[in-house]
């Protein structure tokens, strides 16, 4: 057994695991609590049970564009980087403190898929930088908001919660979402929403945006989609020629799609029916005057009132032009006088004549010429 006089090199590891705190405390590269004995020129003094106390930058303590609140007495955790530094002193660190704390509580947090807390800092190529409590995230310009954001400055140097969407601690990379969050509030928002509607429930809604098929009202907090086809019973080339974006307007529910949370709302739904009355207007063989909506290949559709159209097929636009394309025959907006040949109005079509509101030269050329085609039909009497 060595003696006190010659120590052995155990003796010699002990004695300097007991100068740095003990064998079983190993300071260097943990997060250990200290005291904070004084606060000299923003630095934080701090004493963790090692021979000398470090020195940490108040800064360190404060969120992004807060202040430090901290007093003497006060306890807090730190990092030990370093045991003793070239002037005697303990290397100290809150900011790793912070960071080997947050991604223990974020790959917690991560794995149940919750949210967390940050603030928006900075900003960096392709989009912004977040800390979330010591660590810090990536948050990519398209997962900033729903919708295009011009001016993130309102959005930066505030708590808000974000949703983590991939992270990798050895390599020390966190994405989060800020987009992410608002959908799900969105969802929340409107199935909360959709609970409170019904099919058939008249209510107004606000135009938020117009398409080439129908335009978005905004119901209050929740768009439906009013299509150009439930604008009017009229015919609707465009949505802009019966509405305008901002304009209030009454629609009905048509029909509600919970499991999408789709909403189809109709104006026309709120006007009365022209074809209910159609089959005692618009009698067979009475004619009438409409005006050319459309053409095509094989006729043309003539309005004779809104929202009640009728097709004159190309075999019944002339008694003399055969085989000769619809658009040689009438032009759009021209108002032409029609026969009715037919009405059904469960399917809402009415078969119009454009040749039978018109006298048909055959007939008369048959009235005209009767006499000579009788007495070249009628053979003569040879006398005898």
């Amino acid at each position: 057994m060595a003696s006190s006089a010659n120590p052995t090199r155990d003796d010699f590891a002990a004695l300097l695991n007991e100068s740095l705190g003990g064998a079983d405390t190993q300071f260097e590269g943990r997060v250990v609590k200290g005291t904070i004995t004084a606060i000299e020129n923003d630095l934080a003094v701090i004493d963790v049970g090692l021979k000398s106390e470090g020195r940490v930058p108040l800064r360190e303590f404060a969120m992004p564009g807060q202040k430090a609140e901290l007093n003497v007495g006060d306890e807090v955790e730190v990092y030990v980087d370093r045991v003793e530094n070239a002037n005697g002193e303990a290397m100290l660190s809150r900011d790793r403190a912070r960071r080997e704390a947050a991604w223990d509580r974020l790959e917690e947090e991560f794995t149940k898929e919750v949210r967390v807390e940050g603030v928006i800092f900075g900003r960096v190529k392709g989009g912004f930088t977040v800390d979330l409590g010591g660590a810090v995230a990536f948050l990519p310009g398209s997962q900033v908001d729903i919708r295009p954001v011009r001016d993130v400055q309102p959005l930066m140097d505030i708590p808000q919660p974000f949703q983590i969407l991939k992270m990798d601690r050895r390599r020390g990379n966190i994405v989060v979402s800020r987009r992410a969050i608002l959908e799900e509030s969105r969802a929340e928002q409107r199935t909360g929403l959709i609970q409170n509607l019904a099919e058939g429930q008249i209510i107004e809604g606000v135009v938020k945006n117009i398409t080439d098929y129908g335009a978005f009202v905004d119901l209050g907090g929740i768009d439906g989609l009013l299509h150009v086809t439930d604008m009017s019973y009229k015919r609707v080339n465009h949505p802009s020629e019966v509405i305008a974006i901002g304009d209030t307007l009454k629609v009905q529910i048509v029909r509600i799609n919970k499991d999408t949370q789709r909403i189809s709302l109709g104006m026309k739904q709120l006007e009365s029916d022209p074809w209910e009355a159609a089959v005692a207007k618009y009698p067979i063989d009475g004619k009438f005057t409409g005006r050319v909506t459309n053409i095509t290949e094989y006729g043309a559709f003539v309005e004779l009132e809104a929202g009640i159209e009728g097709l004159v097929h190309v075999s019944e636009m002339s008694w003399t032009k055969k085989n000769v394309h619809p658009g040689k025959i009438v032009s759009t907006s021209q108002e032409v006088e029609v026969t009715i040949i037919e009405v059904d109005s469960e399917k809402r079509r009415i078969s119009l004549g454009l040749k039978q509101a018109q006298t048909n030269p055959w007939n008369d050329f048959a009235i005209s010429n009767r006499s000579r085609i009788r007495a070249v039909s009628t053979p003569q009497r040879l006398g005898r």
